[in-house]
This record gives structure tokens, C-alpha cells and sequence, in this order.
């Protein structure tokens, strides 16, 4: 998947921020070309998706060699009150099953569980 990502007009059921962070629960050492690719942002929406995870605590990273490696906090619970009591666990593991006969998995591996411990 190449160029610029496909315009879209209107609502959609699913944030861009959700996206980004079900990319990298696919693959917590994607790069940020990959997931802009996978989700169809730009690669500086995703980095200022990131941004806002890893300052709201949902995400963080550990430089390894020129990439980053992710790491979600599973537990962390989601900000709207009408989600009260649920976590990102909960909200990955909806799009794991909405997903799970999603064509192809662009710049990613099979989605790998997430622990709530």
C-alpha cells in the first residue's frame, strides 16, 4: 500500500486512535510508516495518536536498535463514562473478533492477546 492514504468522508463507528492502537497490538514493533499504512493516516496523525496514548497512559515504548517496541497497558480504563469498568483489554479484544476475518493484515502479525493482569 503505497502514496497517500484514502480519503474518507463522514463518520465511522471506530476513532482513529482505537485503530492505531489495535495496529500495534498486532505488531507492538511496527513502525510508524506500517501502521499510518495499516490504518490509513498519515504517518504524522499516527505519531500524534501515539503521543496522545502514551501521555494518557494507555501506551508506552523502549527504543530497540532504530525501531520502538510497544507496550499497551491492558488495564487501563477507557475514558468515556459510558465505558465505565471497561478496560483496553475489553475494547481489543471486540475489534480481535470484528477482525478476525478482515481480509489482510498489512505490515502486521495475527493479533496477539493481550493480558489483563
Amino acid at each position: 500500500m503505497g502514496g497517500a492514504p484514502e480519503s474518507h468522508t463522514g463518520w465511522t463507528f471506530i476513532t482513529n486512535h482505537a485503530r492505531v492502537l489495535a495496529a500495534i497490538a498486532d505488531n507492538q514493533n511496527a513502525r510508524v510508516r506500517d501502521i499510518a499504512a495499516h490504518c490509513r493516516l498519515t504517518e504524522r496523525a499516527v505519531q500524534k495518536i501515539i503521543s496522545d496514548l502514551e501521555e494518557s497512559g494507555y501506551l508506552s515504548h523502549t527504543r530497540e536498535g532504530r525501531g520502538n517496541a510497544y507496550q499497551i497497558e491492558p488495564g487501563s480504563p477507557l475514558r468515556h463514562p459510558a465505558e465505565a469498568g471497561l478496560t483496553v483489554t475489553s475494547l481489543l479484544g471486540l475489534l480481535a473478533r470484528v477482525d478476525g476475518h478482515h481480509p489482510t493484515r498489512p505490515g502486521g502479525t495475527d493479533r496477539q492477546a493481550v493480558d489483563d493482569s
